[in-house]
């Protein structure tokens, strides 16, 4: 009989825990699954997947960053040598490019032109493409914007050319998007692709450094718009949600370094190529996942959770909740990035922070006052 009612007691509480779970997935609280979705997905074997990876190279990115382009996100001094103490050889003017030769502890050694010399790496950003080729990169604000309002065209945004941000690049030989993000971010970036591929997934990335003038234009623009229209101006200041939530007229994590505007799609395809002394495989055919929204859609549409969260802390999105349009891509898209070390934005589905970098910097952070236009990459070799 006490053998009987155990069972009795253990299926009940099975069924009970069954309950509860279906429960916490109906209201869409994060909290309750995601250190869940967190431990699964670190115990993932990642290094499994044929993809991204190059077979001749074993590091922290795709591939080496010895003849990759990189940038001073701010006006720093070269050295001589590597060290604060050592000679200042000249000025390198913020958003300066150069080829990377080698890195020393918290330095790297750069080139430009004839001149050579030492600079931080933590306040300098680092072309994406060089050294995470597996990712789709897609950045429309180069080429035909796709920044809309509830749906609305943003005028003289929509569907134009913002800025210019591609270029022949000879590392790759052919033309990409300059995709720069601070070097400790780009770290994490490919911890989150190589999350993404595990799953026959790659992130798309649509935005990463934006020139402060072009995110000037938008939020004037868009500003101008919502006095006209009352469904804009109701998409983008209707409570719990405010217009800065989704573009600010100040600097923004994007002039800084640390953010990226990303999506997520299927791979159906890939072949083999060589990258300098290096084979990786690149993804040739891939479907884009419908996501909660379009891409830059700036409104409250576009928000993962039904609250405001603190953007500049590392774990109080944990506690949020979901609203009803995130959708199974959408949340793998977070599952990758957050897995990564990097942080949502709680009012675009697209938009992840690194706000480890962000402290690195925070002391003379970029201004965004430079477009970024040419690479100076040159083939790795061993």
């Amino acid at each position: 009989m006490v053998l009987n009612r155990n069972r009795i007691f253990a299926r009940f509480m099975a069924v009970a825990l069954i309950i509860g779970l279906l429960a916490a997935c109906s209201n869409g609280t994060v909290q309750s699954l995601h250190s869940d979705r967190e431990l699964a997905l670190s115990q993932k074997k990642i290094s499994g997947s044929s993809l991204g990876q190059s077979k001749d190279y074993d590091g922290p990115l795709e591939l080496p960053i010895r003849g990759a382009t990189g940038y001073a996100s701010i006006d720093l001094a070269l050295k001589t040598e590597p060290g604060e103490s050592a000679q200042t050889e000249r000025t390198m003017k913020a958003g300066t490019g150069f080829e990377i030769l080698n890195e020393e502890g918290e330095w790297w050694y750069i080139k430009r032109g004839d001149v050579i010399g030492w600079l931080p790496h933590h306040y300098c950003f680092i072309n994406l493409p060089d050294v995470i080729p597996s990712i789709i990169y897609d950045n429309t604000n180069t080429y035909s914007s796709m920044f809309t309002s509830s749906g609305y065209a943003i005028p003289n945004v929509t569907n134009q050319m913002l800025y210019s941000g591609k270029s022949y690049n000879k590392r790759l030989g052919k033309e990409e998007f300059i995709m720069p993000v601070l070097y400790s971010m780009s770290k994490k970036v490919h911890a989150a692709q190589q999350h993404a591929l595990a799953d026959g997934n790659s992130l798309k990335m649509y935005e990463a450094y934006r020139p402060y003038s072009v995110q000037k234009k938008v939020v004037n623009e868009l500003t101008a718009l919502a006095k006209q229209d009352a469904a804009v101006k109701a998409g983008i200041n209707t409570p719990p949600w405010g217009i800065t939530w989704f573009i600010t007229d100040g600097v923004s994590n994007h002039q800084m370094g640390y953010a990226i505007d990303v999506s997520l799609s299927k791979v159906k395809a890939t072949s083999e190529t060589t990258i300098g002394h290096y084979s990786v495989t690149e993804i040739t055919d891939y479907t884009e996942y419908q996501m909660p929204t379009r891409i830059h859609e700036l409104s409250g549409s576009s928000a993962i959770f039904t609250l405001p969260v603190n953007s500049n802390s590392p774990t109080a999105w944990k506690n949020a909740t979901y609203t009803s349009s995130m959708n199974e891509a959408a949340i793998n898209l977070q599952r990758y990035s957050t897995a990564a070390g990097l942080t949502p934005l709680a009012s675009e589905w697209w938009h992840f922070n690194d706000l480890e970098a962000r402290e690195q910097i925070l002391d003379r952070p970029s201004q965004g006052h430079y477009s970024l236009t040419e690479v100076y990459s040159s083939p790795p070799v061993k």
